[in-house]
């Protein structure tokens, strides 16, 4: 990769403010040690970005691997000022999660409601138990409502961020937001109501 290509961003800033940008450059040059860096960088909010939105540890490594297939494979056609590297690594693992959202014939967009289930979510008690909870009943949500919540409230992004992954405004963002928090806390509040009703009665 030339030194060239690693100029300005769109916005004119330098394209190594970009704090991923000389590992990167690294891994292009077939570096072990940024690659490995890299890795080690990003995996752990690519596995549970993937596991939020698949529910599934097996599925989310799989998404994880072919993610930094893809970052290996590409790094030297990186187009530095489009977007900062971490927006296009969460992009791309999102698409891979969608690709299996729909293998499963669920869809990935909001205009189709979600089947939801009708059964509590399960009993557990402590942190541990209010955890898997929420977990579970962040997959029942309609998936760009889940995405949006992942990625501002697990992953730390900015609504600007968030909004620039999943190619959406901030409004349109916000909006998923506060839909998503609405269809968890019915769901917790109703899985709370049957729990302390001793669960559905025949």
């Amino acid at each position: 990769m030339s030194s060239g290509e690693w100029g300005l961003a769109a916005d004119g800033g330098n394209v190594m403010d970009d704090p991923d940008a000389p590992l990167l450059k690294g891994v292009a040059e077939g570096d072990p040690v940024a690659l490995r860096r890299m890795v080690e960088r990003k995996l752990p909010r690519i596995l549970t970005l993937a596991r939020a939105m698949l529910g599934d540890a097996a599925e989310a490594e799989d998404v994880a691997q072919e993610t930094f297939l893809r970052i290996w494979r590409q790094a030297q056609h990186w187009q530095p000022g489009r977007a900062r590297f971490d927006s296009w690594i969460h992009r791309v693992a999102v698409n891979l999660c969608y690709d299996r959202l729909r293998r499963r014939k669920e869809s990935p967009t909001d205009d189709v409601p979600e089947l939801v289930d009708p059964a509590p979510l399960p009993d557990a008690d402590g942190a541990e138990g209010e955890t898997l909870r929420l977990e579970l009943a962040l997959g029942r949500i309609a998936p760009r409502q889940r995405l949006a919540i992942t990625l501002v409230y697990y992953q730390g992004l900015s609504n600007r961020e968030a909004a620039e992954i999943m190619e959406t405004t901030v409004d349109a963002l916000e909006s998923l937001l506060a839909r998503g928090r609405r269809a968890l806390h019915d769901l917790l509040l109703n899985e709370q109501g049957e729990s302390l009703h001793g669960g559905k009665t025949g």
